[in-house]
């Protein structure tokens, strides 16, 4: 008999969606390793890689762009319009292709996060598109004009034809899907015992004076190292290979390990508004200090739940990059609420995903 094969479409947008979809993916895999994953995505390999222990086939290609940024804050509409005009006129053709290998690899089930296109190529070749995501890329683009109404407009004809959606945490309405299920947070799980990431770093400070520094997959190209000398007795985590070396700066470079290793061993996350590193975060009930991003309709979403959810500091522009960093040493602010996010999104997905390609 051959293998159930899973095909796994990743929106072409910075690393958060690549980082939730390999989180199920590497799930469904734990729970039935007979099933071969089909990641299909611009993202690199080795992002991946980080996430999925057992072999998989990685399909480079793309449906969209998402939302095309000179860094984690800035965005450019004109690049984005056009890039998304460009796949709104390829569409027949990338279905086509996409059409054809799923024929010929005797694909069973699409699972996207979130390309509206997918749920074409599902219908053409007559398999079912479940998705997952907190939000849809017709909900990001309806704010922007008139310019961006026929994207719009595409975008909600195809995700009308997706046949299930896993609802994440800190959601907008996503009204363009027939059948939608809430879920809880998605991320991966941390895969080291803390004192072995400790030796081997030589991390020796106190959680309450550890500090993760996650801008995400297209970094932040100020960011204002120099403070990091106002805190001597301090610890910084980054994965930005471009930091300067400083004394109480460890830069990761190697590209196994992941944001979600290190948490455990940190007071605080500093980061922008994205639902992976607030999921991961709050799974582990870690504090946030985000650096608000304004005009992108996810983020009055994301910041909600955090107000709503987690301890939690808001920083602005000035705040973050022309202060001397004192918001590090002030209290936090404490979630609005007593009610507690569901944590088991990534393995509900997962077993849902696995029981239907079992049967």
């Amino acid at each position: 008999m051959s293998r159930p094969v899973l095909y796994c479409a990743i929106t072409n947008h910075g690393f958060g969606h690549c980082v939730r979809m390999a989180s199920v993916a590497a799930a469904v895999q734990k729970m039935n390793p007979e099933i071969l994953l089909v990641m299909v995505t611009t993202a690199p390999r080795w992002l991946l890689e980080s996430y999925i222990d057992g072999d998989f086939i990685y399909r480079p290609r793309a449906f969209d762009i998402g939302v095309i940024q000179r860094d984690s804050i800035q965005m450019d509409l004109r690049a984005t319009l056009a890039k998304m005009n460009d796949f709104r006129q390829r569409q027949g053709q990338i279905v086509a292709g996409e059409v054809e290998f799923i024929r010929v690899n005797r694909v069973s089930l699409i699972f996207a996060d979130i390309p509206a296109m997918v749920a074409e190529v599902a219908q053409k070749a007559g398999i079912p598109c479940w998705m997952m995501s907190n939000f849809a890329w017709d909900f990001i683009y309806r704010p922007w004009g008139e310019n961006f109404k026929p994207i719009v407009s595409w975008l909600e004809s195809c995700y009308g034809k997706c046949d299930r959606l896993f609802r994440l945490p800190m959601h907008e309405e996503m009204s363009s899907f027939n059948h939608k299920e809430d879920m809880g947070l998605t991320g991966g799980n941390p895969r080291y015992p803390e004192e072995e990431l400790r030796n081997k770093f030589n991390l020796k400070k106190s959680k309450e004076k550890t500090i993760l520094l996650s801008f995400g997959g297209l970094g932040l190209q100020s960011i204002p190292y120099h403070n990091l000398n106002l805190f001597p007795d301090w610890q910084f985590i980054s994965f930005d290979k471009n930091a300067p070396d400083l004394p109480n700066l460890l830069k990761v470079t190697d590209s196994y390990l992941r944001p979600v290793d290190f948490m455990p061993l940190c007071g605080k996350i500093m980061t922008k508004p994205g639902y992976s590193t607030f999921a991961e975060a709050m799974r582990l009930d870690l504090p946030l200090i985000v650096l608000d991003r304004q005009g992108f309709a996810e983020t009055p979403l994301l910041m909600d739940g955090l107000k709503k959810y987690s301890y939690h500091q808001i920083l602005t522009n000035e705040q973050f990059f022309e202060s001397d960093w004192i918001f590090l040493k002030q209290e936090l602010n404490p979630p609005l609420t007593k009610e507690k996010l569901r944590k088991n999104g990534t393995e509900v997905i997962a077993q849902e995903i696995v029981n239907y390609l079992n049967n």
